[in-house]
């Protein structure tokens, strides 16, 4: 399962072994425990990759093979795509920018995605 969260300062993908059913509900425990809020639904989320990436190709055709569209690829501009997912998204509220969102699909789409959002990462650090 792929993880996004997203911060103030970003976002920052990672990948878990934990079932959905196990982190929504850590989650839950953690705000019961800490009285706050909780917000727990059905979403999309999107990030933008530089289309250069020469592992995109592979990504489309493993999205072709998936039984569920869980995520799509599409074009922005000459220099962009857009990754869009569905999943889960928990927040303090349904208005919160601020959050984590939960996304399950096959281990060889789930590793791709995974490894273009890293390499995009040090793509952009580069420039800077």
């Amino acid at each position: 399962m792929l993880k996004l969260n997203y911060t103030e300062v970003g976002l920052y993908m990672e990948r878990v072994m934990a079932s959905l059913e196990m982190l929504i509900a850590q989650r839950v425990m953690l705000a019961m425990r800490l009285s706050g809020a909780l917000c727990v639904q059905p979403g999309r989320a999107s990030f933008l990759l530089p289309a250069n990436l020469p592992e995109l190709e592979q990504l489309e055709i493993a999205l072709q093979g998936e039984s569920n569209a869980v995520a799509t690829v599409t074009p922005v501009d000459d220099e962009f795509v857009e990754i869009s997912l569905t999943g889960s998204w928990i927040a303090e509220s349904k208005e919160s920018h601020e959050g984590m969102f939960l996304v399950l699909m096959g281990d060889r789409t789930e590793f791709l995605i995974y490894k273009l959002w890293q390499m995009s990462q040090v793509h952009i650090s580069s420039l800077a």
